[in-house]
């Protein structure tokens, strides 16, 4: 019994002294009012940026490259703080579902399946979870913006004029054709043999659009690559977004016309021009509501950070790193 009883006594005695040592080992790093941030919070966070720090040579300049990424990660982990304690004094909730809903609005917008999300996160060392609060923490970001922010920022007329004319040159437009094509693919690690097989294809279905055959359902039967599903409508085209003898057979055509067979090293491209839109400074009116999004972005971001500010200087804020 009495062994038993010194079992048990020594068993507390290792638990509680591990639990002090991981006390002692943790500590405070900074005060936020009435919350605290902890030096393992803060080194947990560091961590995605360390990876990248890895790749400095060990030496000053490593140590000091560590020092200011852990001053910014403190920093943004103490606005993080300000801006979650705020919205709660404002009522502002973001729920599972919001974030969910934003979440898919990114993968969306951006044209990726969850899968590829997922390995993207797991190569940064990013877990979903901690992916799902960043984007809760933008929701928060935003209403608060758009209700501190936004709602106090106004534009007047001179000053979208005045910014009309200090950009003018970004309001420039360039020549551009709206075209469609059908493209004939080279296979991977294609011959001379199989090319001039291509060439004499695609000559021949440039002869079937020469005798007034429809251009749509040539395309429909015969073009291959992405834009073959929308028709092979490319849209507008600059000069130089497309290879150089495309470029040139462009110079050459007027609206309605149709080039000759094109071989560029993707392959070869009969190209008909749809319409065509010259170079010169674009009206005012065009580009009106552009500019106003320009101004209001840039007001909205430098009250931001104004208010930011204020928010930071009217807390309790310590620092004991």
């Amino acid at each position: 019994m009495k062994s038993k009883i010194c079992f048990i006594v020594c068993i507390l005695v290792i638990f509680f002294s591990s639990s002090l040592n991981a006390a002692f080992e943790d500590r405070i790093v900074a005060i936020v009012n009435d919350e605290v941030i902890t030096l393992s919070e803060l080194d947990d966070t560091l961590e995605a940026y360390m990876k990248r720090i890895e790749k400095i040579p060990e030496g000053l300049q490593r140590e000091k490259v560590v020092a200011q990424a852990r001053e910014m990660v403190l920093d943004k982990l103490i606005d993080n703080m300000l801006l979650e304690q705020k919205a709660a004094k404002l009522g502002i909730i973001v729920s599972d579902e919001d974030v969910d809903k934003a979440m898919e609005g990114m993968l969306r917008d951006k044209n990726i399946s969850v899968d590829t999300l997922m390995a993207t996160l797991s190569q940064e060392g990013t877990t979903p979870d901690e992916y799902k609060d960043e984007i809760r923490k933008n929701i928060i970001r935003g209403r608060l913006v758009e209700k501190e922010v936004r709602s106090r920022t106004t534009i007047n007329e001179k000053e979208i004029g005045e910014y009309y004319s200090k950009h003018r040159d970004q309001y420039e437009g360039k020549e551009a054709t709206r075209i469609r094509q059908i493209l004939l693919l080279k296979p991977k690690d294609c011959d001379a043999g199989t090319a001039e097989k291509l060439r004499t294809k695609a000559e021949m279905i440039r002869q079937r659009v020469e005798h007034g055959e429809s251009f749509d359902l040539l395309v429909n039967e015969y073009s291959q690559g992405p834009a073959a599903r929308s028709g092979g409508d490319l849209g507008f085209v600059e000069k130089g977004m497309m290879f150089p003898a495309v470029d040139t057979a462009l110079s050459g055509l007027t609206k309605g016309e149709t080039s000759g067979v094109i071989e560029t090293p993707v392959g070869f491209h009969i190209i008909r021009v749809v319409d065509k839109r010259g170079a010169g400074i674009k009206p005012f009116e065009e580009v009106r509501d552009e500019i106003v999004r320009n101004i209001g972005n840039e007001k909205i971001n430098k009250k931001y950070q104004e208010w930011l500010k204020e928010l930071r200087e009217q807390s309790l804020v310590e620092i004991k790193l």
